[in-house]
Order: C-alpha cells, then structure tokens, then sequence
C-alpha cells in the first residue's frame, strides 16, 4: 500500500535521467529494487523512467494494481496517479507530470522487490519478443484514443468491484508497454482484449437485467 511519508522538496519534481533509455524496462525496474533506501517513491519511480515515463509508469502502475486487485480499498488509492497518467496520455502531453501528493507517495522497497521478482521472467520473455513495428498504432491519433480507453479501463479499476479490475489492469498495462517499446503488436493485443472485456460486461449486464425483469415480473404476478 502507497503512504505519503515526508520528503525532501528537491525531489518532488524529478530530473529526467535520459540516460535511462538505454537499458530494458526490467533493468530499470532490477536497478531500482537493488538501492540500500528502505522506501520508493513514486517520483524516483518517474525519475528512473526517463523519457519513457507515460509508457513505464502505465506498466507499473497497471501491473501494481493487477497484483492488487484482491485487497479491498487498494485499487482505489493506487488507481488514482493511474488515472492521471492515462488523462494526460488523451490530452498528448510531452512530459509526465504528477501533483506533489502522487510524487510524495511511496511503498517498502522490499514489496516492490518482491513484485518484480514475480514479473521479471516473463517480462523479460516479453522484451526479447518485442520491437518497433506497426507504428501506425502507436502514433498520435492512436495516442488519443489509447488514452481515452486507459482511462476508462482505470475508472473501472478504481470501482470497488472483487476481483473485476484484474483485466482492465492488465490491459493498461499491456498499453502501456505497447507504447513504451513503440510496438503496434502488443496495442493491437491491448485492443483486442479490450473489447472482449467490453463485449463480456456487456453481456453479463444483459443476462443479469434480463433475470432481474423476469424475477421481478415473476414477483408482481404472484403478488400483485
């Protein structure tokens, strides 16, 4: 769980180290997890990113609440700078940018290890398999819409719904990777599961309205 312990004014708004793009996302995030500091906070997590800041967070941020999900309360609060970033995302900003409160907030660098222990495997798979390529899917008209979806995925991650902000989660996630290794594949996959999600509520909503109208025209037959 994120908590907003105090923290140095220096460091609120970070300094984009660009030298970052020179490693994979997974060493990023093995880089991080192997500093001495017993708590990470949101805006070393920035910091660390670089340039890939909207692509990266988006993955940490989808993947943290997939991993989440089962806590009461926890997508709620970790969803928050989730939904910032995909609005920025719709609105194509050049820099990521979070309030003071979203960069304050941190966790135990011990969970954070311990998450990316979990994902690094297939992770890295994932990065072996990846490269630029259809890119008509990641340039800037697709960034809006890329944005707009995300940020309707995280509304419903936020909702406090049992187990039913699993996929959105990944969903972001995989966007956000998508973006970040400026792979059109693994969008187009985001794409897809996105409107399964879509299509299956859809129906789930129809089936379970459906039965409430009949159980209710059942009730009033028998006792109106």
């Amino acid at each position: 769980m994120l908590d907003q312990p105090p923290f140095p004014a220096e460091r609120v708004m970070p300094d984009y180290d660009y030298q970052s793009d020179a490693r994979t996302f997974s060493q990023v995030l093995e880089d991080i997890g192997a500093r001495d500091e017993p708590k990470l906070y949101l805006g070393e997590l920035v910091n660390a990113f670089g340039e890939r800041g909207f692509g990266a967070m988006m993955v940490f941020l989808g993947l943290l609440n997939a991993l989440a999900s089962p806590i009461p309360g926890s997508t709620t609060v970790l969803g928050a700078p989730l939904l910032l970033i995909c609005l920025q995302g719709l609105f194509l900003r050049d820099q990521l940018w979070l309030p003071r409160w979203a960069l304050k907030s941190s966790l135990p660098r011990e969970e954070f290890r311990k998450v990316t222990a979990r994902i690094s495997k297939p992770l890295k798979t994932i990065e072996r398999l990846s490269c630029p390529r259809w890119l008509f899917m990641t340039n800037e008209v697709s960034e809006v819409l890329i944005g707009l979806a995300t940020s309707l995925l995280t509304v419903i991650v936020m909702l406090p719904i049992f187990g039913g902000n699993l996929f959105p989660s990944l969903f972001v996630a995989l966007f956000g990777f998508g973006m970040m290794q400026r792979d059109g594949v693994a969008v187009a996959l985001a794409w897809v599961g996105t409107a399964g999600f879509a299509a299956f509520v859809w129906l789930a909503w129809e089936i379970i309205s459906r039965i409430f109208l009949a159980t209710m025209g059942w009730w009033s037959q028998v006792f109106g």
